[in-house]
C-alpha cells in the first residue's frame, strides 16, 4: 500500500481527506500539527507522499517542510491551503514542494495530482524509465507510451526517441543522430534521419519533437 502523511489540523477537512485516500486505496497516516508530523516523519521510513496544511497551530508549515527536506525526506509533498497568492505558490514551491493547492479544492483533482506526483517520484527514482512531456519510455521492456497510450515504434524510431528524452533540453544534431542510431558516418546527401524523425513525429504527435533549423532536433 502507498502511505500518504496528511498534516492538517482542520478535522473536517482532515476527515474528508482520510475518507478520500482510504477509496482511492492509499493507507493515510494523519497529523493533526506540526509536532505529530515530525513524530511520524521520525519514526516511519516508508511515507510515500505528504499532504502539507501550511497554517498549522504550532508551526509554520513551511518552515517543517524545509526542516524535512534538510532530513532528507524525498517523498513528493502537495501542500493544501488558504494562502492564494503568487507569492504564497513561489514561496511554497521554493520551500520543496511539488505541488500547490488553494483550499477548497476539489478532491478529485487532489487524487489526479497525488497519482501524478507518484508517477513522476517513481521515474525519477528508476534510472530505467525515461518520462517526459507525456512520454514514457521503459528502458528494461522497450515500452513507449505516450499520452497514455502504447505506441508501437520502430528499433531505429525508438533509438531515436530514446536519445532524445536522455538528452531532453538539448539540441541534437542530425550528425549525432546518424553516428547513434545508425552507427555512420555524415553523409551531407542523405535524408535518412529526416524520414525518420517524420515518422517518429506521425506516432508520438507532431509537437513532441522540435526542429532546431539548420542544426537538429531536440525535446523539451
Amino acid at each position: 500500500m502507498t502511505n500518504v502523511l496528511v498534516v492538517e489540523d482542520d478535522d473536517l477537512i482532515r476527515s474528508v481527506l482520510v475518507k478520500a485516500l482510504g477509496g482511492a486505496e492509499y493507507t493515510a497516516l494523519e497529523a493533526v500539527d506540526g509536532e505529530s508530523a515530525r513524530s511520524i516523519l521520525s519514526t516511519i521510513s516508508d511515507i510515500d507522499l505528504m499532504l502539507l496544511d501550511i497554517g498549522l497551530p504550532d508551526v509554520d508549515g513551511l518552515a517543517l517542510l524545509r526542516e524535512a527536506r534538510d532530513r532528507g525526506f524525498a517523498a513528493p509533498v502537495i501542500i493544501l491551503t488558504a494562502r492564494d497568492t503568487v507569492a504564497n505558490t513561489v514561496e511554497g514551491l521554493d520551500s520543496g514542494a511539488n505541488d500547490y493547492m488553494v483550499k477548497p479544492f476539489r478532491v478529485p483533482e487532489l487524487l489526479a495530482r497525488i497519482r501524478l506526483r507518484l508517477r513522476e517520484h517513481e521515474a525519477s527514482e528508476d534510472p530505467g524509465i525515461l518520462e517526459h512531456a507525456g512520454m514514457r519510455l521503459d528502458i528494461r521492456t522497450r515500452r513507449v507510451e505516450v499520452d497514455g497510450r502504447i505506441q508501437e515504434l520502430t528499433n531505429r524510431e525508438y533509438s531515436l526517441l530514446e536519445m532524445l528524452l536522455r538528452n531532453k533540453g538539448e539540441t541534437i544534431s542530425r550528425e549525432q543522430l546518424l553516428e547513434s542510431v545508425w552507427g555512420m558516418d555524415f553523409d551531407p546527401g542523405s535524408n535518412i534521419v529526416n524520414v525518420y524523425i517524420r515518422s517518429l513525429r506521425r506516432k508520438i504527435g507532431e509537437n513532441k519533437v522540435h526542429t532546431v533549423r539548420g542544426v537538429g532536433y531536440r525535446v523539451e
